[in-house]
């Protein structure tokens, strides 16, 4: 009960959920279930675009030495 009323997206109140039949328990958490897994197919899938790009986010062209260069 707690998965379906935290992952529920605000949905689900605790007395809800805990008059609710069980079969429509069952089938709202396997498609709270199947939304993560997209989500979680999407963000993969992303992360793989980026790593394999050539137009990854690097790090400002300014060279260390004078980064702290403080003295004039």
């Amino acid at each position: 009960m707690h998965d379906l009323v935290y992952h529920g997206g605000g949905g689900f109140i605790h007395s809800e959920v805990y008059n609710m039949p069980t079969w429509m328990r069952r089938f709202h958490i396997q498609k709270i279930n199947e939304h993560v897994k997209e989500q979680n197919d999407e963000m993969e899938e992303t992360r793989k675009d980026n790593s394999n790009s050539s137009n990854a986010t690097r790090g400002p062209n300014v060279t260390p030495s004078s980064t702290y260069n403080f003295r004039k």
